[in-house]
């Protein structure tokens, strides 16, 4: 009997030769490998085993059909070829005559010109055929007789029937318009039309607006642009510096940075230009998100928010063109804002162990790309045409010299203070109902050593106190039946203790000191 791996095999060679169109030879790997499960399901005495193997000859019975589907319509195509080329075929199809079908009219192309309407007309110094001639009927002749001179009158007028018909020719030539004029006339009103009806498109509410232009991908891979436009460019995120609790000298730098230019753009040129770079620091949770899309909101840019997965490709040389495209259309869509989160994980230290040629490239290619944000375009003196670079880091210290080099700003985004905290609170519970026992300064101060994403999620976990309540011991048809009132009760101050005895903080006190101990060696506030 065959082994296991050898029905593998064929099962294999079965598919790959159906893969390269050799369907008869497939159709017998198939029908053997067939068999040859038959013999091994038939002694299996364990039902779940042997509804599995049931299940895979099942598939492979499947894909032979399939096969020998393809294999027979392919013959049915050779057979009939066969009967065309019989001569009995060909007499019977030569004899046949079909309609000539007309090509599909081409409007780029004029078409032949209509044959001319040649009218019978007077025939001159012809006979006219024995059959025209009537017995006793004598054909008109402008000599005179033998002997008898021709008078002038006569002969005037044969020319001047001549010449009048002539005229008469050419004033119908001249009344009726040519060919080439009515295909003319013809083309240019259909280009009217079509103007017009792109006018009227253009006017309709469906059109694109045509102050929106599009990055032209020439040279590009036309998915990748689409890519890149569909999942990391956001127009306008709206969150807004209020939306933000502290954070006052972040906030000062990235206002001086990328706001500033665009309202005082005679103000920042030449020495004073706009950074071409910011990096902001801090523990995971600070806010470091937010304060970009505050940026590219307040400031009205194009924000592309890109992340490691967005500048690697798995073909070769595809992951270096992702970021020369990345800053392509950052100029063109600029005024933009890149904010490269997490640039660590993109652009860490160079010359390690394990650092693979890949990644190597694609560094080298990002320093180049930052390094001539705004020389590339010969408009460094131009706000409006200036793409900035933000980034973020949970590990400055892995950080390529190099590109510390290039993010000219590194602003230090720290946990939140005392006044911070309790901002924070305002903020988010701003839309929850709170019990009048509730001491927001209290709970600030308990919240020391947390960050902002635990703070929210303290206040998250408080406000479904009251809601846990009111569902506890029910049953989902009980819980359906309940209104939002019931659930929506005031958040008690015994809540918030709650809540934070079970959300602990995400950030040390030895993370905090290394952190303040990087931005005392490499800060540039």
């Amino acid at each position: 009997m065959m082994s296991l791996a050898d029905l593998m095999d064929n099962i294999k060679e079965a598919r790959e030769l159906a893969l390269l169109g050799k369907y008869d030879s497939s159709l017998t790997y198939y029908s053997g490998t067939l068999a040859q499960l038959k013999k091994l399901t038939t002694p299996i005495k364990e039902v779940d085993r042997k509804q599995q193997w049931q299940l895979v000859r099942q598939e492979l019975a499947d894909e032979f059909e399939v096969v020998k589907e393809i294999s027979q319509t392919l013959s049915s195509f050779k057979a009939s070829d066969d009967n065309w080329l019989t001569p009995g075929a060909l007499n019977s199809r030569c004899n046949v005559r079909t309609p000539v079908e007309e090509p599909t009219r081409d409007p780029d192309v004029w078409p032949p010109p209509p044959p001319l309407d040649r009218r019978a007309g007077p025939t001159y110094g012809m006979a006219p055929a024995p059959s025209q001639i009537h017995p006793g009927h004598q054909p008109p002749s402008y000599r005179s007789p033998v002997g008898q001179p021709v008078s002038a009158g006569s002969a005037a007028s044969g020319v001047a029937g001549r010449a009048g018909s002539n005229r008469r020719l050419g004033k119908e030539a001249a009344n009726k318009p040519s060919s080439i004029a009515q295909r003319n006339r013809g083309v240019a009103g259909a280009a009217s039309s079509n103007r017009r009806s792109k006018a009227a498109t253009s006017q309709s509410g469906d059109a694109p607006n045509p102050d929106e232009e599009k990055f032209d991908p020439t040279g590009y891979d036309k998915d990748l642009v689409e890519m890149l436009e569909r999942d990391i460019v956001q127009r306008n995120p709206n969150v807004r510096w209020d939306d933000i609790a502290e954070l006052d000298d972040a906030k000062r730098l990235l206002k001086e940075a990328v706001v500033l230019p665009m309202v005082l753009p005679n103000f920042f040129k030449g020495i004073r230009r706009p950074w071409k770079g910011v990096l902001m620091v801090g523990p995971p949770g600070t806010g470091k998100t937010l304060l970009a899309k505050a940026v590219a909101t307040e400031c009205g840019t194009t924000f592309f928010n890109v992340s490691s997965s967005s500048l690697t490709s798995k073909w070769r040389g595809e992951s270096e063109k992702l970021v020369r495209l990345l800053f392509d259309m950052a100029r063109f869509y600029a005024p933009s804002t890149i904010f490269m989160d997490e640039i660590d994980s993109i652009c860490s230290r160079r010359g390690g162990e394990s650092e693979h040629e890949a990644s190597r490239r694609v560094k080298s290619e990002l320093l180049v790309q930052m390094d001539g944000v705004t020389g590339a375009t010969g408009q460094q003196d131009d706000p409006a045409k200036s793409v900035m670079v933000l980034a973020a880091t949970n590990f400055p210290w892995d950080i390529d010299e190099a590109l510390r080099r290039r993010l000219e700003k590194r602003v230090y985004i720290p946990l939140p203070s005392v006044s911070g905290r309790r901002c924070l609170l305002d903020i988010s519970l701003k839309e929850v109902p709170l019990a009048n026992d509730v001491n927001l300064d209290e709970i600030a101060d308990s919240l020391e050593g947390y960050s902002g994403a635990d703070i929210t999620n303290v206040c998250r976990d408080a406000s479904m106190m009251s809601m846990r309540r009111a569902i506890e011991g029910l049953s989902v048809e009980e819980i359906k039946g309940l209104n939002t009132a019931t659930l929506n009760q005031p958040t008690t101050m015994s809540d918030f203790k709650e809540a934070i005895s079970r959300v602990c903080k995400s950030v040390s006190a030895s993370d905090v000191e290394r952190y303040e101990k990087w931005m005392t060696e490499y800060g540039a506030t």
